[in-house]
């Protein structure tokens, strides 16, 4: 790897009446981005430029250009996406506009990453309902970028200094859960964080702990006998093929004795299982990456937060760490390859990802 490249990092603006723009504006302004990647934020400069306005941030500028070959790897980059009426700055509102310009924003820079022109793309929040329209009829990102990199099955997956945490069902209802919980569901997204723990965090040996789907895992039956039936012939398969994973564990149990601590990452069934336990230990610096893209894309793990949007409230940590991220991911794909490519031992490429991650 050239060690004097600095990767392309796309940014989408989200809803510009959320605080998607503000965490984007803090994460940038207080650290030296620029000496880690050259970012690229899409959106609409005559919108962040009100926003900007109603913070406070009159000395931050960002360099405006058409595409990505134009950019300034010393400085803010910005591509205007949206086509349509104009509309007003409104924080903390929803309005149909912004979700059409939160979408072209986004379309605009998955297309760059499919086409190779970003390195990595990092998703500013946005307002699921506001976005939807013909070509936008997805739970969220997650949905939206598998189905535009034909992926067959991603994971959501939870990153953060302390935890990593998958989920097998994202977003759908609770009651649409127990029917996409089986051994093939499980198993597939077993494999997958198997494999981004190895080549996106460079873990050869991962250690990975099973929730169940019931109280108390199902309490030997009395409860549910999805974890006899189904969820614990899938690990006792993956351990008969040498692989380290354990359980299923009850939720609560498990991270009120915070076992989740002797894990390289936890699969949750659902959503809210996972990611309530995951937002509590990490909300201000927790990601959600999505594994098993051909493309490297985080986001933070927040919302739009509307309520607080404008009132400078809002903490930029997790935007902060999903560009952190974002970065460490793609650098670690594009050492894995090299490595591969000149047949270097999985203990020396251990060693030198190991050494590569403490220098950063």
């Amino acid at each position: 790897m050239d060690s004097d490249f600095l990767p392309r990092i796309g940014i989408t603006i989200g809803d510009i009446n959320g605080i998607g723009p503000e965490v984007i504006l803090k994460a940038l302004e207080k650290q030296k981005i620029t000496k880690l990647c050259t970012p690229i934020i899409y959106g609409s400069g005559k919108h962040l430029s009100k926003y900007k306005a109603e913070l406070g941030f009159d000395d931050w500028q960002f360099f405006t250009i058409s595409n990505t070959k134009q950019a300034n790897r010393k400085k803010f980059n910005l591509i205007n996406c949206y086509e349509g009426p104009n509309f007003p700055l409104d924080l903390g509102q929803v309005n149909k506009e912004a979700g059409n310009l939160a979408f072209q924003a986004l379309k605009r820079a998955t297309d760059d990453l499919k086409n190779g022109y970003l390195e990595a793309l990092v998703t500013a929040p946005i307002s699921k309902d506001n976005t939807q329209g013909v070509e936008f009829d997805f739970p969220g990102h997650t949905e939206f970028l598998a189905n535009a990199f034909e992926a067959e099955d991603v994971l959501m997956f939870l990153v953060s200094n302390d935890l990593r945490l998958g989920v097998v069902t994202g977003h759908i209802p609770l009651e649409q859960v127990k029917k996409q919980i089986n051994k093939k569901s499980i198993a597939k997204k077993l494999e997958l964080m198997k494999a981004s723990l190895i080549n996106d965090f460079g873990i050869q040996k991962p250690k990975i702990a099973v929730l169940g789907l019931n109280p108390h895992a199902g309490e030997n039956g009395m409860l549910g006998t999805e974890e006899k039936e189904i969820i614990e012939p899938v690990i006792n398969e993956f351990r008969a093929k040498g692989n380290l994973f354990f359980g299923p564990f009850p939720t609560d149990g498990f991270f009120a004795t915070q076992e989740w601590k002797n894990y390289d990452a936890v699969l949750a069934m659902y959503h809210d299982q996972g990611l309530t336990p995951f937002k509590m230990l990490s909300f201000d610096s927790g990601v959600n990456f999505t594994a098993g893209l051909p493309g490297v894309r985080t986001s933070p793990d927040h919302g739009t937060a509307f309520g607080i949007a404008g009132k400078n409230e809002a903490d930029p940590g997790s935007m902060l760490q999903a560009i952190f991220y974002a970065i460490d991911i793609y650098k670690s794909r594009t050492l894995n390859k090299e490595l591969k490519s000149n047949a270097i031992s999985p203990v020396e490429i251990k060693k030198i990802m190991k050494a590569n991650s403490e220098k950063n």
